[in-house]
């Protein structure tokens, strides 16, 4: 098990890419914390699941765009475990729009959830990260903060965010032995996706040079990678999109 040992936050993790991401964790030995901000009855099936399989999880429901819930989610892992090896910044929302509709609320909340949420966690992680003189902080992006796409200007900004924040820690915190890098998922089949029409699903697959969607468990697999063995890889943004571009 090669997390044997370590301690992992993954926020928005009772479903999708997070869930993947915190199962794959778990599986390889880790002591995860799954964070969610509503859905108790995921958070709680999901750990049953993980329980089950002997591995070591926790739940604890914060919405991550707030400080004060933030500080109380890593006092819990402070409690809990008594240390912190790997942050991964995953919660996300969309509140699609064209800018002439866009209001400031659809703007302000996802780039409070998408970003301001992962800078909060970051530098609550990196406290800790410092005194151990390690760590892994991981930022879930999308491969619309690379590209663009209509209807999500607050969506892609707060994704394009990301790359930024990424490299800049990478460079903060590289000299304390703490690696910061990010991953950006093409279309994977999650709830966010579910919605597509056959129309759009088609023309996306006909971008994609291996001809599917990707399932959370292709992300899950580069997160693990960077968690653990990624040893001289730090300030990058790897793309996890199939080849579709």
């Amino acid at each position: 098990m090669t997390l044997e040992g370590k301690v992992a936050i993954v926020t928005g993790s009772s479903r999708g890419i997070g869930k993947a991401i915190a199962k794959a964790f778990a599986v390889e030995g880790a002591k995860v914390l799954i964070n969610y901000a509503s859905n108790d009855e995921a958070a709680k099936k999901i750990k049953e699941e993980l329980v089950s399989m002997g591995c070591t999880v926790e739940i604890f429901k914060a919405s991550v765009e707030k400080e004060s819930e933030v500080k109380a989610l890593f006092e819990q892992v402070d409690t809990l475990f008594g240390r912190i090896d790997i942050l991964v910044n995953n919660a996300g929302i969309t509140r699609d729009a064209l800018i002439l509709r866009m209001t400031e609320s659809q703007w302000d909340e996802v780039i409070d959830v998408n970003l301001k949420a992962a800078f909060l966690c970051s530098k609550e992680a990196a406290k800790r990260m410092i005194k151990q003189k390690s760590g892994r902080i991981i930022n879930i992006s999308s491969v619309i903060g690379q590209i663009g796409n209509p209807g999500q200007a607050n969506y892609s900004a707060s994704k394009s965010g990301l790359f930024g924040l990424t490299k800049s820690l990478a460079k903060e915190l590289g000299s304390r032995g703490i690696l910061v890098n990010s991953i950006a998922p093409g279309y994977i089949v999650t709830d966010m996706t579910s919605g597509l029409s056959d129309e759009i699903r088609n023309k996306l697959l006909s971008s994609i040079a291996l001809g599917r969607l990707g399932t959370p468990e292709d992300v899950a697999e580069v997160a693990l990678w960077l968690a653990n063995s990624a040893n001289y890889v730090t300030g990058q943004i790897i793309s996890v999109n199939g080849g579709m571009f």
